[in-house]
């Protein structure tokens, strides 16, 4: 691989983690899930659906994560009567008069980096097909007109899923599905001084940024053939054919757009090699609420497989329930510690394979203030290794 590669693949993934989705999580109690896989779709640059009822923060979510990328965004609430125009923008009245026609799209779909679609499931007929190109192939058609778009993602919401096979076809643009909900009541008062402060910010008209931008994100999408999936593919197809012993539907299609969303898990990470734990993102592929339980529990099958060194280096949801201990980190860099300071050559090699995977972990550490000791320590170490002798 170009050496080249490998640092903007890790600038870049880091850029997305540490500058807009974990300041999204602290703005956004309760949504760590969604914001996770918002990311992973924005790298992959695939659709996610929002499986809920109104009043969830889904519209919003979609709003601050465009703002912290200075991306522009197109909202809209779909009806039974929604027409094309409403969508992708009424016919130039100026070139109509020529007798030509073409989509004055300024301020609508087609211009937008990120798009929001509430009440997707409403979509009619007349918008379906045009839809339909735009969520699976990026490009926009009317009549003659043809126009490749700069959509980074589109984020399709519902409080119920597809009943016809027309919206099912829609549906199934959608990658990956997520339920978004009220939070439990014991997190509601964290839920309210939070929104208390995006109220003030947004009265106050401070609009958070981050220095990543929509062409970085271009640029991040277009590395994702440069994952390499050799390593993971034996497990991802006995994983795939499991799913389909139990009833997942997993055709062909989606088997092959899926390995995006893997490749996409590792770039995340810094990396450019895909591992076990990428198969994290399967998780989220069901059809129907009843399937999610059987998809976690072949899913985590699959991802526990995976050796001590692919966890290190793992995606965080990857091991829900199960984020690094900051005080069995502290303990082992100590113990680290000990061991450079009586290593020769070849033990001072150990440590640094042994300090590479300790420091991966770091970054997942929930708690600011923990994290930032940890990973001091880490840089302590890093400076004893690269001055001895």
């Amino acid at each position: 691989m170009s050496e080249s590669i490998e640092p903007d693949a890790h600038r870049l993934g880091h850029a997305l983690r540490a500058d807009v989705l974990e300041p999204l999580k602290q703005s956004f109690v309760g949504k760590d899930e969604i914001i996770d896989l918002l990311g992973l779709c924005l790298t992959a640059r695939e659709n996610l659906f929002l499986l809920g009822p109104p009043g969830t923060a889904k519209s919003a979510l979609v709003q601050a994560l465009a703002s912290r990328i200075d991306g522009r965004v197109f909202d809209y609430l779909l009806t039974r009567f929604t027409e094309p125009n409403e969508i992708f923008g009424p016919f130039d009245i100026r070139k109509l008069r020529d007798g030509e026609l073409q989509t004055n799209t300024e301020g609508m779909l087609p211009e937008a980096d990120f798009v929001f679609l509430d009440e997707l499931l409403n979509a009619n007929s007349a918008i379906l097909n045009s839809l339909l190109l735009v969520l699976n192939e990026r490009v926009f058609r009317r009549g003659r007109e043809t126009r490749p778009l700069p959509t980074l993602m589109v984020v399709g919401a519902s409080n119920h899923l597809p009943e016809d096979e027309a919206l099912g076809a829609l549906f199934d643009r959608f990658l990956i599905r997520v339920n978004c909900v009220n939070v439990p009541d014991e997190s509601l008062r964290e839920v309210l001084n939070a929104g208390w402060r995006l109220d003030s910010q947004s009265s106050n008209q401070e609009a958070p940024t981050s220095g990543l931008r929509a062409d970085d994100l271009r640029r991040l999408h277009r590395l994702t053939p440069q994952v390499s999936i050799e390593q993971v593919l034996p497990a991802y197809c006995d994983l795939v054919i499991k799913l389909r012993g139990a009833g997942i539907r997993v055709s062909d299609r989606r088997a092959v757009k899926l390995q995006r969303l893997v490749a996409a898990s590792a770039l995340l990470c810094g990396r450019l090699d895909a591992n076990r734990t990428d198969l994290w993102v399967l998780r989220y592929i069901w059809d129907t609420e009843d399937e999610q339980e059987v998809l976690a529990a072949l899913v985590s099958q699959a991802v526990d497989a995976a050796d001590d060194e692919e966890r290190a280096l793992g995606h965080p949801r990857s091991q829900v329930g199960e984020a690094p201990d900051p005080e069995q980190l502290h303990a082992d860099l100590s113990v680290l510690a000990e061991m450079i300071e009586r290593a020769g050559g070849v033990e001072r090699s150990v440590a640094r394979d042994r300090l590479t995977l300790l420091a991966a972990r770091c970054q997942w550490v929930p708690d600011a203030q923990q994290r930032t000791f940890i990973e001091n320590q880490v840089n302590e170490l890093w400076a004893r290794l690269d001055s001895a002798p």
